[in-house]
């Protein structure tokens, strides 16, 4: 099961856990005009790649635009092994409004 956390939660999360992986699964152009500096663009072309070559217990947080389709993503991952997922409530847009 995943877990939806605030943005503010999610930041402290990836300042601590060095090995924590921050996904972006916004569309190219979206992610291109934008995203976090640290964040890897998961699209269905890497999405297979991302499974098989990611430890499972390393925290995996998803961002989509507004956190919706990101807990899609994240009950996906979490299906597929991942220990710790967690969707990005507010997704990129709650995200880059600092």
């Amino acid at each position: 099961m995943f877990q939806r956390i605030s943005k503010e939660v999610a930041k402290k999360m990836l300042a601590t856990e060095k090995k924590a992986i921050l996904i972006d699964m916004r569309d190219s152009q979206s992610y291109d005009e934008g995203h976090d500096e640290n964040a890897l663009h998961l699209t269905q072309e890497n999405l297979s790649d991302f499974i098989v070559g990611t430890e499972k217990q390393i925290p995996v947080l998803v961002m989509c635009y507004h956190g919706n389709s990101s807990q899609s993503l994240a009950q996906y991952l979490t299906a597929q092994g991942f220990e710790a997922v967690y969707s990005i409530d507010g997704g990129y847009e709650e995200w880059k409004d600092e």
